[in-house]
């Protein structure tokens, strides 16, 4: 192994969370500051914590209701056409057999 190109490891690394737990760790760094640790993290307490994602379930269901109701728009008018060519179709012919 090559001397003098790898950073020191500090065997006793202070980490401090935002929730105010500290624990001690192996690390090239001096000190660690994190977010979330397992002691606030939901996964490992349990605890749900509802985070706001800006209404995208109530938008997703408001986009799916809306190309459902054009779906169906789109087929009755669809059937309408049918129903007047048939109709114009019945008429002829009873226009030419008379």
């Amino acid at each position: 192994m090559k001397t003098d190109i790898h950073p020191q490891y500090n065997t006793e690394v202070q980490v401090t969370c935002a929730c105010g737990n500290t624990f001690t760790v192996g690390s090239t760094k001096e000190a660690i500051e994190v977010e979330i640790c397992a002691a606030c993290h939901p996964f490992y307490t349990g605890q749900e914590k509802t985070v706001d994602t800006a209404g995208r379930l109530d938008k997703f269901r408001a986009k799916q209701e809306k190309a459902q109701s054009a779906k169906a728009d789109a087929e009755k008018r669809a059937s309408k056409k049918q129903a007047k060519k048939k109709e114009e179709k019945a008429s002829e012919e009873t226009t030419t057999e008379a």
